[in-house]
């Protein structure tokens, strides 16, 4: 099977595109901060550019480890889903369910392989990029060289390879499935015990002092997983979503935003690959920003200079931000290109049926708005619990004095992200002709 699932890599190099990107991004964003490691073990580091280059090194490199997971988990989890019939008929046809899953996951292991191996070198610029900006900063020595060795590499193999082979097999026994429960237990079961562990991370944000080095992390932690908490309750939440915006939609839309409501409550469960995203890119992100916009704030007022480690922590919150932004993007675009261009019969049938292109882009716009509130909400929701816990304590208010500056730019590009792929994607299926589209994704 694993034969097989190389022919089909080789057959099909666009189906795989969105898996090897993400795994690129991914393996090239783990090798240029764990080479990090590298860098603070060589000869003649100090012991303050060591701890600088050590602390970046493992802060973000758990970040970019988790964020290659849900990105290939995401780009995995549509590629199988339309393969539904594909995999039906090798069942048909004598294949067990152990042999598909192998196939599948091989497949995963090739490409996850190749995008390791690209990202090899634009991570060695990217580690001595890294080190430059530390090094401007004052925060590493000017005399520290870049190294990049085995730790780089081989955990920029070893996570991109098993985060795509772990995400490849839930993805195709979920596929598997014959009855597809509402929500699996496992998935209820890590959900609730996000929520309670990030509600336990914000209390315990009140333990510390109001100017401790570390007051941060605790908010920033509890934002963090109550984010994923909601996305990995976002099968259960869309619904309840869309029965408080029909009423908004149908009056904005008519007849069609009461189609489109229709329509995402049977899509519930492949939105949710798309809320997914919006709420983690939008928790972490409005989290860290406004966080890191108090304590710029706080520091300013007492009239003090910076400490090293102040600075080493704000390079690393900007840096976690820049990755959050740009790996969550990547996931809204494949997951949503993927997701969107697989309806292009249901385009085709819906134009010979008597709607305009024009009635479908609208309804593929009113479906991304949806989305974009509802995941918008969700983030911001959790992301402001950090910003309070952090802030309570930081200063004597409540919420922070940076304004909506951030909190609408962070709006902006989800919105812009979501609608614009969804639409610009609807839009190029439409310029086939009705009959065309229909027959050639029959």
């Amino acid at each position: 099977m694993f034969a097989l699932a190389l022919r089909s890599v080789r057959q099909r190099p666009g189906r795989f595109a969105a898996t090897l990107f993400s795994a690129f991004l991914g393996a090239l964003i783990i090798m240029t901060f764990n080479s990090m490691h590298d860098t603070a073990a060589g000869a003649g580091v100090d012991d303050r550019s060591a701890e600088t280059l050590t602390v970046a090194a493992s802060v973000v490199g758990g970040y970019g480890s988790l964020l290659v997971f849900f990105a290939v988990a995401s780009t995995l989890t549509v590629a199988v889903r339309q393969r539904a019939d594909e995999i039906e008929l090798l069942r048909t046809t004598g294949a067990t369910p152990a042999q598909i899953k192998r196939m599948v996951v091989g497949e995963a292991f090739a490409v996850a392989l190749l995008g390791a191996a690209l990202a090899v070198i634009p991570a060695m610029f990217g580690g001595r990029a890294l080190l430059d900006l530390f090094q401007d900063s004052g925060q590493v020595a000017g005399s520290v060289e870049h190294s990049f060795g085995p730790i780089a590499l081989s955990t920029g193999f070893d996570i991109t390879l098993l985060a795509s082979v772990c995400a490849a097999f839930l993805a195709v026994r979920r596929a598997g499935r014959r009855t597809v429960r509402k929500q699996g237990r496992a998935r209820t079961f890590f959900s609730y015990a996000a929520l309670g562990a990030g509600a336990l991370s914000l209390a315990s944000t009140s333990a510390f002092d109001g100017d401790a080095e570390m007051l941060m992390a605790p908010a920033a932690y509890g934002a963090i997983l109550l984010s994923v908490c909601c996305a990995l309750l976002s099968t259960r939440i869309l619904p309840v979503a869309l029965t408080v915006l029909e009423g908004p939609v149908t009056a904005l839309a008519g007849a069609g935003g009461y189609l489109t409501v229709r329509n995402m409550r049977q899509r519930a469960a492949q939105l949710s690959n798309v809320l997914m995203p919006l709420i983690l890119f939008t928790g972490m992100a409005v989290a860290t920003l406004y966080m890191q916009g108090v304590e710029n704030d706080a520091v300013r007022a007492s009239g003090l200079v910076k400490a090293a480690d102040a600075k080493t922590l704000e390079t690393l919150n900007y840096a976690v931000v820049g990755i959050i932004v740009a790996f969550c993007c990547i996931m809204l675009i494949n997951t949503l290109y993927a997701t969107t261009s697989y309806r292009v019969r249901e385009f085709g049938q819906q134009r010979l049926a008597g709607a305009t292109p024009r009635q479908v882009l609208a309804m593929v716009a009113a479906e991304s708005t949806v989305l974009t509130v509802t995941g918008v909400a969700l983030g911001s929701l959790t992301g402001f619990a950090g910003i309070v816990a952090f802030t309570s304590v930081r200063t004597d208010g409540l919420l922070p004095g940076q304004g909506l500056g951030i909190w609408l730019a962070v709006t902006g590009i989800a919105a812009a992200v979501t609608i614009g792929t969804s639409v610009g994607t609807a839009w190029r299926q439409l310029r086939a002709p009705a009959v065309e589209a229909v027959a050639l994704a029959a």
